[in-house]
């Protein structure tokens, strides 16, 4: 499951990267979806609860 994670994070990465440079409208939109996704991995982490 661990493995999964870390694909999911590297694929984000690197859709965020060709958004940013190739659309730009469509990188900020990526953008805020990563920003959003670390403002709730953080969250379970500090309550320990399952989102």
């Amino acid at each position: 499951m661990r493995d999964l994670v870390w694909l999911i994070v590297v694929i984000l990465i690197i859709g965020w990267l060709v958004g940013y440079f190739a659309f730009p409208g469509i990188g900020s939109l990526i953008h805020i979806l990563l920003v959003l996704v670390v403002i709730l991995v953080i969250y379970k982490l500090l309550t320990g609860r399952r989102l």
